[in-house]
């Protein structure tokens, strides 16, 4: 491999001045690991690859599903075989990702290369165990499609073609992962699933079963959320912090408790804005275009107007 000398002109003339591209890179790069403290870390590229996570949630998938997103030739009769290899396959290549997660992690700590690998092991075994439930949970938010979405001809189109449904297929996986504490795994996990349908979950939101996300688009849920059962939530729905706290020296305050959280039966409707650690009370229906820092009692309706009312009356009482 060649060395670049910072200090001295090529005399290989070239359309593009390389040498001083790759010496200004690499001083940004000794500028942003010293700024970091991260000059001297252990662990260098080794990282949990987007791309082959993609691949194993696409096996993970087709397994869970297999009648539905497997391969087009699939028979009933080889229904468990196809599920027992396939499933083998993505766990084994999630065990790979998990493993680099966990190295990175414990970068510092100098830990043992075995108590790394038993700790990599321990949370895919769990993972794997915790699969039929997260199959069960993800056929009520199927059902919960398809019974609230007039225009849904079967459970098999909604399944084929919802973008809210693909987006839980990944949440519940990545929350998995993320309780787990393999979190960097997890919002790849939950980044992927962004990417493909404009629906950003993050792993860390705990949503009930039935859960439906009608449309879809523009659809963000925070970090600490709480859904209860049966929410349904259309387009461009935020469920988002109302501010963020910081530290004595400026910095963010990370962990705390600052996302809605949404009881039973509650409806948003699109465009609709909560912010803050509020609560929505059970059966309550926000509407449209709603901007809420407050909570909202059980039952309730709450459209523009009535939010506007409500803000005019709490100044006019201050």
């Amino acid at each position: 491999m060649p060395i670049f000398k910072c200090d001295s002109k090529s005399d290989n003339p070239q359309v593009f001045p390389l040498d001083d591209i790759v010496c200004g890179l690499r001083e940004a790069r000794h500028k942003w690991r010293v700024s970091q403290n991260r000059q001297h870390e252990i662990g260098g590229r080794h990282l949990p690859s987007p791309s082959a996570i993609s691949d194993a949630l696409d096996s993970l998938i087709s397994a869970l599903f297999p009648m539905r997103l497997g391969p087009n030739d699939l028979l009933q009769e080889t229904e468990d075989y196809y599920v027992g290899y396939t499933i083998g396959v993505a766990l084994n290549v999630l065990l790979a990702q998990v493993r680099l997660e966990v190295r990175y992690q414990y970068r510092n700590d100098r830990l043992s290369a075995e108590a790394l690998e038993d700790r990599a092991v321990e949370i895919m075994k769990a993972f794997s165990i915790a699969l039929p439930r997260i199959r069960s949970q993800l056929d009520t938010d199927v059902n919960a499609a398809y019974v609230g979405d007039p225009a849904a001809g079967s459970v098999d189109e909604v399944l084929l073609c919802y973008p809210g449904i693909l987006a839980m297929i990944y949440h519940r996986v990545a929350h998995e992962f993320y309780k787990l504490d393999a979190k960097l795994v997890a919002r790849i996990i939950a980044e992927l699933a962004h990417s493909q349908t404009g629906i950003d979950i993050h792993p860390g939101a705990q949503i009930g079963e039935g859960f439906f996300i009608d449309h879809g688009t523009g659809v963000v849920i925070g970090e600490t959320t709480i859904i209860g059962e049966r929410v349904r939530v259309y387009q461009a729905v935020t469920l988002g912090a109302k501010s963020f706290p910081v530290n004595e020296d400026g910095s963010l305050h990370k962990g705390l408790a600052r996302h809605p959280i949404v009881e039973d039966d509650v409806v948003i409707y699109a465009g609709a804005t909560i912010l803050g650690r509020v609560t929505i009370g059970k059966g309550a229906t926000i509407g449209g275009n709603v901007w809420l820092t407050h909570d909202v009692a059980p039952g309730s309706f709450v459209s523009q107007a009535t939010s506007r009312d409500e803000r005019f009356f709490q100044k006019c009482g201050e």
